[in-house]
């Protein structure tokens, strides 16, 4: 039996990726295509508009009435929409059978966090600032590199991205700062430095510094850059094609799908 999924933010740029790449899945199907009110396209077929062929599937607003078409949704939208879904699908009125929800959407505020967290306490929820088994695998090398350096080694996350993207820093780079935090047993809010200006007086031991980079069209690059007064590690990642992080997704949502209700990252899904 074919997994049949879902996707808020259908009509993005990641939207259109997962789109394709399920099409090119054995196994799971286009169930739900859905995005904000008054967008172009809404009532077209999803799979013209990503660049597949027709997939059944129309384009649409209605949130409610999507998720009771799919068993698993794929997030990359907005924080408000992403907890809109979350409190549907975890709410007792929703009679779908969707019960799980894999986000990789970005900028939230912390109370917009806490409130995804707090709506998905009855559902499988995956959340996860990128999806690619490189960068997972690369947060697992930054916490151990992290752990076992110790203090002296001073941390610094930059991140490089196209000159479209929105928010800053990347969810992939706070994906990395946390892995260092944690590595380095330190809360990464009370750790991080998000921008140096001026005179800033000298950096502190517990700091984990990021800088960002927005040109062109570049995919994703990340650096994590451990260095003390003798020597420096660099551990990096570059994404060429962003259909690393849609098949990512993909396969993220199949394996939530069997999972039960319970938060989750990346990590699971690889088993690290």
């Amino acid at each position: 039996m074919s997994i049949e999924i879902g996707i808020l933010g259908a009509d993005g740029r990641m939207g259109a990726a997962v789109i394709r790449a399920i099409e090119s899945t054995e196994g799971v199907l286009l169930g739900a295509a859905i995005t904000a009110p008054g967008r172009a396209g809404l009532g077209e077929d999803a799979g013209p508009l990503a660049g597949v062929g027709p997939t059944g599937v129309k384009l649409t607003s209605d949130l409610k009435a999507a998720l009771d078409n799919c068993d698993v949704l794929i997030d990359f939208s907005a924080p408000q929409a992403a907890i809109d879904a979350a409190l549907i699908l975890s709410g007792t009125g929703h009679s779908g059978r969707c019960k799980a929800m894999v986000s990789g959407t970005t900028g939230f505020t912390a109370t917009e966090d806490g409130a995804l967290e707090a709506a998905g306490e009855n559902i499988a929820l995956l959340r996860a600032g990128n999806f690619s088994p490189g960068v997972t695998a690369l947060s697992v090398l930054v916490e151990l590199a992290a752990e076992k350096l110790g203090t002296g080694w001073d941390i610094e996350v930059l991140e490089m991205h196209h000159r479209h993207k929105v928010d800053a820093p990347s969810g992939t780079a706070l994906l990395l700062g946390e892995a260092a935090a944690k590595g380095r047993g330190l809360n990464l809010p009370n750790a991080q430095t998000l921008s140096r200006v001026g005179v800033t007086g000298e950096r502190q031991d517990d700091e984990i510094g990021f800088a960002v980079l927005r040109g062109g069209g570049v995919i994703g690059r990340h650096d994590v850059m451990l260095a003390n007064q003798r020597e420096m590690i660099t551990l990096s990642h570059d994404a060429f094609d962003r259909s690393v992080f849609a098949r990512g997704a993909v396969s993220a949502a199949i394996w939530t799908a069997a999972q039960n209700p319970g938060r989750y990252t990346m990590r699971d899904v690889l088993g690290f």
